[in-house]
């Protein structure tokens, strides 16, 4: 745990749901963290922190305190989740001493296939509402069909993401590989296609506009770097200063997403700015940095985004992501090729940087409307009044 304070995840009946308790010693700077998290609340009942006990919300916490806090989730194990047709009474999972022992073996071998901290939760927590879920059925005897009258007996119900639904098949494709002892046909499981939405993309002028309302420099600094270098929110969150080659004009992206190092050049312009921010805030060892020094909270960031979005007059929606969609977006549109710009934002595909292809096709997007045609056409006819059409 290299010392790092402990934080222990358990899940409590509160307000007729099951809730994810979140447990720490006090600290203010954990406080602070948690009190930005997007459905983070305080119970003085419970005295504690919590959650709505999703996957999604599991993995958010695993990610925020990355690097800061060993994330105890042991507990989860032995905790209930809401039953599919009913709210339940039970204090723990229906589970036999056999399959709470096979669910730990199964975390350890997700542990060993060095899979990330919030990947082995969520798997391990998905793995074990499925399997409580068939408490009564022996596991050698579980099919196909049990798991897809899971995911319709639960998922829908609960109005799981697409996303989720297919962590979920991962997990227990996995797990069928670790326990091979089931009837579930491997082949017969699939994954629900992705939905094939295309990425909020600002123009330059928009991305212009923010930084320039983005009047302190802390986060006018934040926000420039996120779109000069087309980085994820996690990446700058735990960016250290000597990941900076201010000679070279580099920035070192180290353990970005998918375990991968990369490097990304640092725009000229963005340089004095650096420069300010350093000498103003003076950081110790993270770029950006929360109370006590500790890394800087993602929310805290989302909400300097909309607030400069705001005042910039841009409503529509817009993340952190959106200024990495952006960045590449205008590398493409500026003629930078494709296996470059995969390269900078750290993808392991082709495919996914080929999304950003259907964003920047300016040969599509100057061509003109059959409309402006006919009408253009229409004025052209004559210099009679009647012939004189507008759409207004």
């Amino acid at each position: 745990m290299n010392n790092l304070p402990i934080i222990t995840l358990s899940t409590k009946v509160h307000r007729n749901e099951y809730q994810l308790l979140i447990g720490f010693k006090h600290d203010r700077a954990f406080i602070e963290i948690v009190r930005h998290l997007p459905g983070a609340k305080w119970s003085a009942t419970l005295k504690s922190w919590y959650m709505k006990n999703t996957p999604e919300h599991l993995e958010q916490l695993n990610t925020v305190f990355k690097g800061l806090a060993f994330i105890d989730s042991g507990k989860l194990l032995d905790k209930p989740v809401p039953s599919p047709n009913t709210f339940p009474t039970k204090q723990k999972r229906q589970l036999t001493d056999e399959q709470r022992h096979l669910l730990n073996n199964f975390y350890k071998y997700l542990q060993g296939k060095r899979y990330s901290k919030s990947t082995v939760d969520v798997y391990s927590f998905m793995l074990a509402d499925f399997i409580e879920f068939n408490t009564h059925k022996d596991l050698k005897t579980l099919t196909s069909r049990d798991v897809e009258l899971f995911i319709e007996s639960v998922f829908l119900k609960r109005n799981y993401s697409i996303s989720t639904q297919r962590q979920f098949i991962s997990a227990v494709k996995l797990f069928i590989v670790f326990y091979p002892y089931t009837s579930i046909d491997n082949l017969a499981l699939t994954r629900p296609k992705k939905s094939k939405k295309l990425p909020t993309v600002l123009s330059p002028e928009e991305m212009i506009a923010i930084i320039q309302y983005t009047r302190n420099i802390k986060h006018r600094a934040i926000l420039t770097l996120i779109y000069s270098a087309g980085l994820r929110i996690g990446e700058l969150l735990h960016l250290k200063l000597n990941d900076f080659n201010l000679n070279r004009k580099q920035l070192h992206i180290k353990s970005g997403k998918g375990r991968k190092d990369r490097y990304v050049t640092l725009a000229d312009s963005f340089i004095p700015l650096l420069k300010n921010y350093l000498i103003t805030y003076n950081p110790n060892s993270y770029f950006v940095e929360g109370p006590e020094g500790k890394p800087y909270s993602d929310s805290s960031i989302r909400k300097v985004l909309s607030r400069s979005c705001r005042e910039a007059g841009i409503y529509k929606k817009v993340t952190p992501h959106t200024l990495r969609h952006s960045y590449a977006t205008h590398l493409l549109e500026n003629g930078v090729g494709l296996r470059h710009i995969q390269e900078l934002l750290g993808h392991s595909k082709p495919e996914t940087t080929m999304i950003y292809t259907h964003v920047a096709r300016k040969d599509l997007l100057d061509i003109t409307s059959p409309l402006d045609t006919a009408v253009k056409q229409l004025s052209k006819n004559g210099d009679n009044a009647d012939q004189k059409f507008l759409l207004s």
